[in-house]
């Protein structure tokens, strides 16, 4: 009985709920200032995240309560976290893999060459995004597409900063519909809240949602082309680039078996795909290889391409999540969850979509989840579940941070894409989410399609 206690013990109103939730806040202000303070968002998540169950753990010594319930959450907690870092890891070293391997830049070349102006490229690369996300998942076509923006002009922000965030926004949209698009999608068809199937439903709330913040926002890009000069030297892919990208595909498909056919975390196949990259590269090194001129290619190492992702991106991941878990291990993220039988499921799953961009969608949906509301039964309860996938997962895209794509494209675009530059164009993406959910609303609540 009392172990059952503790596991339902309401810390909110203590001075550690208090306390934490003024470190959360403090936290979150200085990460959407990073412009104004000039400090690296990894720093403030960081602290919060784990200064929070720092307290924790001295409330419970001080009040000589028994540890494991803590000990419990923390390593569930830790386990959550390590799935969402390691893949990340693998993503970004593959990524600056094929960055070395001149992936990016013949791309970019191919695309510049032909004289594509800034709207075309903006629209090319929004499209990829929405299309690649479905199967790659939103977080790793985020990292790529930004680093195709930064490879085809890495100055003009008022290129960079609309098209920053319509991948953001298609990355999101895309990931809403397929149940491994999203860590919040996946979260709710392992949880057997919807079958494979009714996910592709959503495909017309997410594609018209992003298209209407598209439009808009192509309006701030530049209507003239990238610098480019005729007598550039054409960009070819390098050796081993080629079977780099292969073996990303074979990591991506290896991350969905290894969830859906092993019952292994996502992140065990990504770990998987780490191995051979490392094994191709060691093969790679005893082979001597020569570029398309004849010249000796210098060898390739590991270690290099990981030296140079987002650490800060990773930190802040490891940080904001730690951050929420402690809030969500305190209560309060158990609060919002009555509010479904005072103001209805359809109120409370379009208010979601703006808690998740602020709090983060992992945490929320993973709330919503444990707590299992009343959404109704039958059809209309399935409609439910499948307004607050839409929503957690395209909602994430109104803050900068309230995603992984957003938080994995301000890593790449550093000081460019950032919650200040971001928040001037937001508009675009809530008229966006309107429309997603009213297309919602039309398909499931007006023509009865389930």
């Amino acid at each position: 009985m009392a172990a059952e206690a503790a596991m339902h013990m309401d810390l909110t109103t203590t001075w550690v709920g208090i306390a934490s939730l003024i470190i959360f806040v403090v936290g979150y202000y200085f990460i959407a200032a990073e412009d104004k303070y000039h400090i690296n968002k990894a720093k403030p998540a960081l602290f919060a995240g784990t200064f929070i169950f720092v307290l924790i753990g001295l409330y419970y010594a001080m009040n000589g309560l028994d540890g494991s319930h803590l000990h419990h959450e923390i390593e569930i907690l830790i386990v959550e976290i390590a799935g969402i870092f390691f893949f990340l890891y693998v993503a970004m070293t593959y990524i600056e893999a094929m960055i070395d391997r001149k992936v990016f830049s013949t791309l970019r070349y191919n695309l510049v060459s032909k004289g594509y102006g800034y709207r075309k490229l903006f629209w090319i690369t929004g499209l990829l995004a929405f299309f690649i996300s479905p199967i790659a998942d939103n977080l790793t076509t985020a990292l790529i597409l930004s680093t195709v923006l930064i490879t085809i002009d890495a100055k003009n922000k008022e290129f960079l900063v609309p098209s920053a965030i319509n991948i953001v926004v298609a990355a999101n949209a895309g990931g809403a519909w397929s149940p491994f698009g999203d860590i919040t999608t996946l979260m709710v068809w392992v949880d057997g809240r919807g079958e494979f199937v009714d996910f592709l439903y959503l495909f017309p709330a997410s594609i018209l949602g992003w298209l209407v913040t598209a439009f808009f926002l192509s309006r701030f890009v530049p209507d003239d082309t990238p610098p480019f000069q005729s007598d550039e030297k054409p960009e070819k892919i390098a050796p081993g680039g080629k079977p780099i990208m292969a073996l990303f595909g074979v990591t991506i498909a290896s991350a969905v078996l290894s969830h859906q056919v092993l019952h292994l975390p996502a992140m065990w196949g990504m770990m998987f795909g780490l191995a051979i990259l490392k094994l191709y590269i060691y093969g790679m090194k005893r082979e001597v290889r020569y570029d398309s001129e004849g010249v000796e290619c210098p060898p390739v190492n590991v270690f290099s391409f990981i030296a140079k992702i987002e650490n800060d991106t990773l930190l802040f991941f490891f940080g904001i999540l730690a951050a929420v878990g402690g809030l969500h291990f305190l209560g309060f993220l158990e609060y919002f969850t009555a509010l479904y039988s005072q103001f209805g499921p359809t109120a409370v799953n379009i208010g979601v979509g703006f808690l998740s961009a602020v709090v983060d969608n992992v945490p929320v949906m993973s709330a919503v989840l444990k707590s299992s509301p009343d959404m109704g039964a039958d059809a209309a309860g399935h409609a439910q579940w499948m307004l607050v996938t839409l929503t957690a997962g395209v909602g994430g895209s109104l803050i900068s941070f309230g995603s992984a794509a957003g938080v994995g494209v301000m890593g790449k675009l550093h000081g460019i894409y950032t919650f200040a530059s971001h928040m001037k164009l937001a508009w675009t993406v809530l008229v966006g989410y309107i429309v997603s959910v009213s297309v919602w609303y039309v398909q499931f609540q007006v023509l009865g399609l389930h």
